[in-house]
């Protein structure tokens, strides 16, 4: 199964769209996972429409109407992986041990909000992954995404993708 996380898009305010490698990504994608901040609901229904499977939250510059078609935090089972995604983990000192105890029975835990990519392994092994933004990087050098698989229940191939 291929993932694509992304997050922090800020659609059409930081950009008027994804970049193209996203898009393509997203066509090669069984699950695309979007971890808030959309802004506008236009890429929710273009992400929805070219996505075989789309799971999303709302972040906290997203307003009413995408809060209404999306939940604060979503979980899923990827072929025996436990994902939940939420936008917003609070700050990064001791951020590992929140989100284990926030999230118990969770393997995988898709979050976004500072754009900043973000990858660790919590006590227990709750793995913590940020993709950064596409269209925003902030004062990171890249703007960048993430592409993983699942194999057998578990993560493989975590890859993060830097854009011009």
């Amino acid at each position: 199964m291929r993932l694509v996380l992304i997050a922090d898009t800020h659609l059409p305010k930081r950009a008027r769209d994804l970049p193209a490698p996203v898009w393509s990504a997203v066509g090669d994608a069984d699950v695309v996972v979007h971890a808030g901040d959309w802004v506008e609901p236009a890429l929710l229904d273009a992400l929805s429409a070219r996505s075989r499977r789309l799971i999303g939250v709302y972040g906290n510059n997203d307003g009413p109407e995408l809060r209404a078609r999306l939940p604060e935090v979503a979980r899923a089972d990827l072929d025996g992986l436990r994902l939940a995604v939420v936008h917003e983990t609070g700050p990064k000192e001791r951020r590992e041990q929140r989100c284990a105890a926030r999230f118990p029975d969770t393997d995988l835990l898709v979050f976004g909000h500072s754009h900043i990519p973000w990858d660790s392994v919590a006590p227990g092994g709750l793995r913590l992954l940020n993709p950064g933004s596409p269209t925003d990087r902030r004062a990171q050098p890249y703007a960048t995404y993430l592409t993983a698989r699942v194999v057998a229940g578990q993560l493989d191939a975590v890859e993060l993708h830097r854009l011009p």
